[in-house]
């Protein structure tokens, strides 16, 4: 039902060419140039859709995830941060990976869509995507990737720190949807040589630019963002709350969405109305007071959350020895701690270090507390 509805909304829409006068009264009949203007909505986004197609990934993005799976031990955790830093290669693996469900629950995470694939078809998808670099620009999309992948991952970082303020729970799938909020601008901006400049002309705000959208075009972008979701057969769960994240009563995760594109706006210095993002901090359960706190720390914070979806290969034992090793211990102190004999405990950790692909010790701590095992 979300889809046809939102299908028909953007059937219907008939944009206004999009400039600050207007020649024509609404009562006027419309002029052929207008009629045709009209008729060829449909076939602009059609052909903008078709061109997010060869939406390139960021060369750097690109090749992290590669060199990320070409380690002896690929460890999907690892896997699952690199796809999830850029929006070509997230929408590629999710993509392929709901192609091939063939029955299975539909994947709206890229932990999902990554384990469902596997290392070495994400490594083959990723080998075969187009790129982009700032020292080499695109020839049809210009500067747009790298404006679009920075303001997608503050909304990103926003929305899994909101997400932690308040303990909700979807945050990996939150990490997709908010990545991919904006996915719908990118239609726009190819199907509209006038978007966004003459489109968002005099709006400051990002609810004053939705509303230039809808008066200019028929359309704002977070509607288009949905039916291109939905083209790509990706969940509803990822479309719906892409294509209302804007709508004033927005809830569930659009609401999360919603308060972190605001907050991205205000990291980088943009203007947002005060009034809206209390609005929508109370919407998602942030007070006044938890929502100043969000806002004075989210500019300086660096990093991405652990997240630890690989088994651990160890045996409970072999654990055991691990974790005395962290803890500096020597081969006695573990032995006696553990009623061992030296010998055992250097057999386990000779197994330890074959286990982790670890060379010493201090390697093998590491590669433990990283993969949250420790």
């Amino acid at each position: 039902m979300q889809a046809s509805v939102a299908a028909k909304k953007l059937k219907q829409a008939k944009p206004r060419r999009p400039t600050a006068s207007r020649a024509r009264t609404s009562a006027a009949p419309a002029a052929p140039a207008e009629r045709h203007q009209n008729e060829g909505h449909g076939r602009r986004l059609t052909l903008a859709f078709e061109a997010l197609e060869a939406f390139p990934a960021l060369a750097e993005s690109r090749n992290r995830l590669l060199s990320v799976i070409d380690k002896d031990h690929v460890a999907t955790a690892d896997v699952v941060a690199a796809v999830e830093s850029d929006v070509a290669l997230i929408i590629a693996v999710l993509r392929l990976a709901n192609h091939t469900a063939e029955g299975r629950t539909r994947a709206d995470t890229a932990v999902a869509a990554v384990e469902a694939l596997g290392p070495a078809t994400v490594q083959s998808l990723a080998n075969r995507m187009r790129t982009f670099d700032f020292f080499e620009r695109a020839s049809v999309w210009d500067a747009a990737p790298e404006r679009f992948r920075l303001h997608a991952l503050a909304t990103q970082h926003a929305a899994d720190r909101v997400a932690a303020e308040v303990g909700y729970e979807a945050r990996d799938r939150l990490t997709v949807t908010s990545l991919l909020h904006d996915i719908g601008k990118l239609v726009l901006l190819h199907a509209y040589p006038g978007y966004p400049a003459q489109v968002h002309r005099g709006a400051r705000t990002p609810e004053e630019r939705v509303h230039q959208e809808r008066r200019e075009l028929g359309v704002d972008h977070a509607l288009v963002g949905g039916v291109l979701i939905r083209r790509w057969g990706l969940p509803s769960s990822i479309a719906t709350p892409i294509e209302r994240h804007h709508n004033a009563d927005a809830d569930g995760e659009a609401s999360f969405i919603r308060l972190a594109d605001m907050l991205a706006h205000y990291a980088h210095g943009g203007r947002v109305s005060p009034s809206e993002m209390m609005r929508a901090a109370r919407t998602v359960g942030l007070g006044p007071e938890e929502l100043r706190r969000v806002m004075y720390e989210l500019p300086s914070q660096q990093g991405q959350r652990q997240r630890h979806v690989d088994p651990c290969p160890l045996s409970g034992r072999e654990l055991g020895v691990l974790q005395r090793l962290a803890e500096g211990k020597v081969y006695k102190q573990i032995a006696h701690e553990l009623t061992l004999s030296t010998s055992t405990v250097r057999t386990h950790l000779h197994n330890i270090y074959g286990k982790l692909g670890a060379v010493d010790r201090a390697q093998a701590v590491l590669i433990a507390t990283e993969r949250g095992w420790l």
